[in-house]
């Protein structure tokens, strides 16, 4: 028998209620104290128990999820704020002011955040019959979108093997592989595309990328950077 969609939108809801649940505990488990570690190799655990100061900081292409607490993040004039019912997705390598907004002792700043490069998203590119884009892109290197109950379920089958860290090296791949090509069909689908674009950057867009993450400390202007370089503001 067919479900009614409001008998799907709950059977979702209570799936994501359950996988929230359970990545909180898993990750809480592995990072006790305050901090970051990178259990796997690209995967990094973050756990906050007092909302900070702003932290300057560049952030590689990523995937990043909160699984408790709230985070906002400043790249160049726009503010990305997110939660454990949105993830932010970042595709060039960008000078950043994060804040962590949520966070206490009872219930501390938890996430998880995937390193992703321009190989694997390619590669899956190529697997799922995908184009890559032609031109530049009018999309920003970094977004949030909510997140849905299958890429949450992925994720949480990625934290599961913290506790079977004789399986990542087989299963880690496939589950990451399978988070990239979820990615790639969303609505940040376009933006992701463009890392994998001539092994990951166009060479303008390498010196900007360069050139940001030298004077990240400095006041910039994008569109004296993009006149320098030749490129479009967009671009």
């Amino acid at each position: 028998m067919e479900l009614t969609e409001r008998e799907q939108a709950d059977r979702d809801a209570q799936r994501m209620q359950a996988a929230r649940e359970e990545l909180v505990e898993r990750i809480s488990r592995v990072v006790p104290p305050d901090g970051v570690m990178e259990p796997f190799e690209g995967l990094h655990l973050g756990r906050i128990s007092v909302a900070g100061e702003p932290v300057r900081s560049v952030l590689e292409p990523s995937f990043c999820v909160i699984a408790q607490g709230s985070k906002e993040v400043l790249v160049g004039d726009t503010r990305y704020r997110y939660d454990a019912a949105h993830y932010l997705l970042a595709t060039l390598d960008l000078p950043r002011v994060s804040q962590v907004l949520e966070a206490s002792r009872e219930r501390p700043y938890l996430s998880l955040r995937l390193e992703l490069t321009p190989a694997l998203v390619s590669a899956v590119m190529v697997d799922a019959g995908l184009a890559a884009p032609e031109g530049e892109s009018d999309a920003r290197a970094t977004d949030v979108s909510p997140l849905d109950a299958d890429l949450l379920d992925a994720v949480v089958r990625l934290a599961r093997l913290l506790d079977s860290p004789d399986q990542a090296p087989v299963l880690m791949p496939l589950i990451t592989r399978e988070i990239v090509y979820r990615l790639l069909m969303s609505r940040q689908g376009d933006r992701l595309r463009h890392l994998a674009t001539a092994g990951g950057y166009t060479s303008p867009i390498t010196r900007a990328v360069e050139r940001l993450r030298q004077d990240f400390d400095q006041p910039l202007r994008i569109e004296q950077i993009a006149r320098d370089l030749g490129m479009s503001v967009s671009g």
